[in-house]
């Protein structure tokens, strides 16, 4: 045969498998169903090699649960609105539809030059009517619901991107997007209630362990922040109202000197008025509210307030305690006030020391008493109640239960449950994105719009601003319109949804993307769903899979599907990194897939993707390392088509032959193929090593080489069988390469519809096992015995070993140990 020529050879396999619709399915309820599935990109007009390396991750996944039997759905889409697209598209004077739907083509043809096994009939893009008029649809049914309610309050607003940002969004007080510092600022936005699943979306964590990284489940478990404490009324000193905090910490109420209050409190307004300080604490409540609440949250951050010049009473001490305005408090955890106890919070110790606030010691270590004046850092740990009432000399775990029992009956606090996460933010304030289906109305107030007059298209002939601006605002033909309950006159909604909305439940689309009189086919969603492996990155941990879990839940309570968890099984890919960072144009360390696919071939591409580090951690670029994946796919080119040619090829892999007919040789080689098959299938199968499976591919080769002639003398039909399962099991990571071969050694079936060999258990024996001998605990040699040998004969050869037999010479041997097939332990003295 010709040699190896990748471009050629993975062309023709790829219109092969087109033109038979190799990777279409159906729902079939007569087959097992696996759905896999990569978090779809952003069309930017390239594909990176953090496309490259994810996308061949899931198609190694799909190929083998395919020729495991499954029917598998394997699906492409497009992440196709929101920010980036615009902010593209105004750079190079383009309308973001143009832009998007022409990156769209290109990385359509760039991942079809890969080889993936993805059904492309099923494709989607999320900034098409068809797609979003359904999520439009979801929208006015959780406002039907109460899921879905507008409310005026503090938000991030990027000034950059001209919109606001859910907390999600906000990372280290920037913007997700373009870094620029993120500012706070009063707006009427539109929100999804996911604080009503809360507690749902918590628990149900817990089914998902072992599928999902413990990691991610506790970066959600964080977010989500359950909190257990009590609420507590602090009166204030004048008599006109409480004070309420909550409070993890009853354990020391009794110690608490001060109160912190956030700059947003609806108190502080009251607290201030007519005070000395009533200045100071409007300049402090203003530079507070632009601050980003994430940085506000973070442990270094210095700790700043102002005295309001009102009091509020210790509910049990009857001490009189100075309320502070304080930088650290928000009103996004609790009820944004928080009774300082400086002597075991540091945050508050920080706070009293800077601002001269008495400590007090109520917590003490077993057997110690600490002296408030000499600490130099807030006491945290459980111990002793110390000055605490009724409650002095317990062991502070069962103070909080009777603190919290004794607080009720006095009628002082409550019991109390508190979370962090709080409702998702979906309003935006730019132009590409799903328009939000609402109108206004001078009658009848804010009224959605029917199903029947769904979807409300984004108008596609008006051009976006430079300055980032929506102009939707600035289009009557898009505002102006009719009340649906009055008929009288209206304006549209001109915020468009957070991108997120799209990416929450794409997913459950695919099962019937064709569908155009409902979202979802509700047989085909229910047969697919759940996703049963879905890949992708962890830097959507919280954002996108948070939400797509609120949002299966509430589809489900709306009756659309039955399933509750969206993602049956996570896997987190690390990243691709040249240089000691992260691939990127800003770095000038990308490397370009295109380049490498037409230098070396889309299979050696895979193949390096996946030899070169776990999925889980980070992959280094190497340039020797790709060029290694090209030698070994040429070396198997080599093999199959020159060293062996000649042999015929029948049948298929792991043939059932007599083992006693069976020279050395060729039974090292059975095992050695049976033993191929069964690790490459266990490395694959839940544990995504690829690394390994391909290096047990390269063992067989080696061994193919080393013996080739013998073998093709000896027993060419054990040779065949090799090469057959040496391929089969290959193909999902080397598919064109692969399928080239399997056709060449006169195969009429695609090995893409091959079933995955079935190898005998009994085939993995052998002949000879290495036992390790020592002399008085210490290794003196190794000897091969037969497998079956009893332990006499295994002594008797021990010390017959030449090493052994010197270092005893002399002695006399006191004893013999021997672990059966393990180990032989000569005592001589």
């Amino acid at each position: 045969m010709k040699r190896y020529e990748p471009l050629s050879v993975e062309a023709k396999w790829q219109g092969k498998w087109t033109a038979g619709r190799s990777f279409h399915v159906e729902a079939d309820p007569s087959k097992p169903k696996y759905y896999v599935l990569e978090m779809f990109p952003y069309p930017s007009g390239r594909i990176h090699m953090g496309h490259v390396r994810v996308y061949t991750i899931g198609d190694v996944v799909a190929r083998f649960k395919r020729m495991h039997g499954f029917n598998v759905l394997h699906p492409m889409g497009w992440d196709a609105f929101g920010l980036p697209a615009e902010n593209a598209a105004i750079k190079n004077k383009l309308h973001p539809a143009k832009w998007t739907y022409s990156n769209i083509d290109n990385m359509r043809s760039q991942l079809q030059k890969m080889g993936y096994s993805l059904d492309w009939e099923r494709e989607l893009a999320t900034c098409d009517a068809s797609y979003y008029r359904w999520e439009q649809l979801f929208f006015v049914k959780f406002f039907e619901k109460g899921l879905v309610y507008r409310k005026n309050s503090p938000q991030n607003w990027c000034p950059d991107c001209h919109t606001v940002l859910a907390n999600e969004q906000v990372e280290d007080g920037k913007c997700w997007r373009c870094d620029s510092e993120v500012e706070q600022k009063d707006l009427e936005q539109w929100f999804l209630r996911i604080t009503a699943y809360t507690e749902e979306l918590l628990k149900d964590l817990d089914t998902l362990a072992g599928g999902w990284p413990e990691r991610v489940l506790t970066m959600q478990r964080n977010w989500i922040g359950k909190s257990v404490g009590c609420e507590i009324d602090f009166p204030l000193e004048d008599g006109s109202g409480n004070v309420r905090v909550f409070t993890t910490r009853q354990d020391t109420l009794w110690g608490a000197t001060f109160m912190s209050i956030a700059a947003e409190h609806p108190l502080a307004a009251k607290l201030i008025a007519g005070k000395p300080q009533e200045a100071d604490a409007k300049a402090f409540i203003e530079k507070i509210r632009n601050m980003d609440r994430i940085k506000r949250q973070a442990d270094d951050l210095e700790k700043e307030g102002v005295f309001t010049g009102s009091y509020c009473v210790n509910p049990v001490t009857g001490a009189k305690m100075p309320i502070y305005l304080a930088n650290f408090v928000l009103m996004g955890y609790g009820t944004g006030a928080v009774m300082a106890v400086p002597a075991h919070d540091q945050r508050d110790f920080e706070f009293a020391k800077k601002y001269g606030l008495p400590l007090k010691v109520v917590i003490n270590p077993k057997g110690q008493n600490f002296d408030a004046a000499a600490l130099t850092e807030a006491y945290t740990d459980p111990g002793v109640l110390f000055d605490s009432g009724p409650f002095t000399g317990q062991d502070s775990s069962d103070a909080k239960v009777a603190i919290a029992d004794w607080l009720e009956a006095e009628n002082k606090g409550t019991r109390a449950v508190n979370y962090r996460l709080r409702d998702w933010n979906i309003s935006r304030q730019r132009y590409w994105g799903a328009p939000i289906p609402m109108v206004y109305c001078a009658e009848c107030g804010v009224v959605p719009v029917p199903e029947k007059d769904l979807p409300v298209k984004l108008p596609l002939d008006i051009q976006v601003r430079e300055d980032g601006r929506s102009p939707l605002p600035d289009t009557p033909e898009f505002v102006n319109t009719t009340c649906p309950k009055c008929g009288g006159p209206a304006r549209r909604e001109t915020d468009t949804m957070d991108t997120f909305m799209e990416s929450s439940w794409y997913f459950l689309r695919y099962a019937c993307p064709q569908e155009d009189t409902a979202p979802f086919d509700a047989e085909a969603v229910k047969y697919w769903s759940p996703v049963d492996q879905y890949v992708g990155g962890i830097e959507h941990a919280i954002l996108h899979l948070l939400y797509s879990r609120f949002y299966v839940k509430a589809l489900r309570d709306l009756g659309y599907v039955t399933h509750a968890e969206p993602f049956a099984n996570l896997l987190t890919q690390g990243m691709v990194i040249k240089d000691g960072a992260k691939m990127s144009k800003s770095k000038g360390n990308v490397v370009d897939p295109d380049d490498m696919v037409a230098k070396y071939g889309a299979d050696t591409v895979r193949v390096f993707m996946l030899f070169a580090a776990p999925p889980e951690k980070d992959l280094e670029w190497s340039d020797t390392g790709i060029e290694g994946a090209a030698r070994f796919l040429n070396r198997l080119w080599r093999l199959v088509t020159e060293e062996l040619e000649g042999i015929v090829m029948p049948s298929g892999p792991c043939l059932p032959v007599d083992q006693s007919r069976l020279s050395p040789l060729a039974r090292e080689l059975r095992r050695r193929e049976h033993a191929m098959v069964a690790k490459v299938a266990k490395d694959i199968e839940g544990q995504f090593q690829f690394n390994t499976a391909i290096a047990a591919t390269m063992e067989m080769i080696n061994f193919l080489y080393a013996n080739v002639e013998e073998l093709k003398k000896e027993d060419p039909e054990a040779v065949s069988s090799a090469v057959n399962s040496l391929l089969v099991v290959l193909s999902p990571m080397a598919p064109h390469v692969c399928e080239e071969l399997w056709e060449a050694i006169g195969h009429a079936r695609l090995l893409a519809d091959e079933p995955w060999p079935a190898y005998d258990p009994e085939a993995l024996a052998t002949d000879t096992v290495t036992v390790v001998v020592q002399v008085c605990g210490k290794l003196r040699g190794k000897i091969e015995v037969a497998a079956d040998a009893d332990e006499e004969s295994v002594k008797a050869q021990a010390l017959a070993e030449e090493n052994v037999a010197r270092h005893i010479e002399g002695k006399t041997v006191r004893k013999v140990i021997c672990v059966p097939g393990k180990l032989v332990n000569i005592v001589a003295n």
